[in-house]
């Protein structure tokens, strides 16, 4: 609970400035997941996968960072995550965030 609080305070803040062109080499590891349409990941039990392109910088950001601490919960992103610097989190934000409109 306290996690998507602090995701959605995220989320209103502006994110910080990163470079969309920087994360080119990182986002081949989420097109596979987060670009399928109605995917879903069955490790360790099935969980609805989001689309993320055109969700905002700050979101991305924020969910990132809390799945880093450990504060949001899917070991995949758990560990992706913890390998990702903060510049690289901003570059991926900014990236998904120019990719478009999310998925309804």
């Amino acid at each position: 609970m306290a996690a998507a609080a602090a995701s959605t305070a995220y989320a209103q803040q502006p994110a910080a400035a990163g470079d969309a062109k920087a994360a080119e080499p990182y986002v081949s590891m989420c097109g596979g997941c987060h670009s399928i349409p109605g995917y879903q990941s069955s490790f360790p039990r099935v969980y609805r996968v989001p689309k993320i392109a055109g969700q905002s910088a700050g979101y991305i950001e924020a969910a990132l960072r809390g799945y880093a601490r450990g504060e949001r919960s899917h070991p995949t992103m758990n560990g992706v995550a913890k390998t990702l610097t903060d510049k690289q989190i901003a570059d991926i934000a900014a990236y998904y965030a120019e990719r478009g409109v999310p998925a309804k």
